[in-house]
């Protein structure tokens, strides 16, 4: 899964691809949580990376899911 965070007053977002099997309930709790109580977002990504995201700066939050992309002559 990733998810995309726009952040406020800036033309960049931010995209993490999260580890397989995070609960997107769960993360939206989170993020909401995160939100109300204006504090640190802290996610961690595929690789282990930990990405620090203030609230006050969240503009939007989008989740989406990974697709392996298929190349070649299997393609539809």
């Amino acid at each position: 899964m990733e998810i995309r965070i726009g952040i406020v007053q800036s033309m960049k977002e931010l995209d993490i691809e999260l580890p397989e099997g995070t609960d997107r309930d769960a993360l939206a709790k989170e993020v909401e949580a995160a939100l109300e109580g204006d504090r640190l977002l802290w996610l961690t990504d595929r690789k282990g990376r930990r990405v620090g995201v203030p609230a006050a700066r969240i503009a939007y939050v989008e989740f989406t899911t990974t697709s392996e992309r298929i190349v070649g002559f299997g393609a539809a």
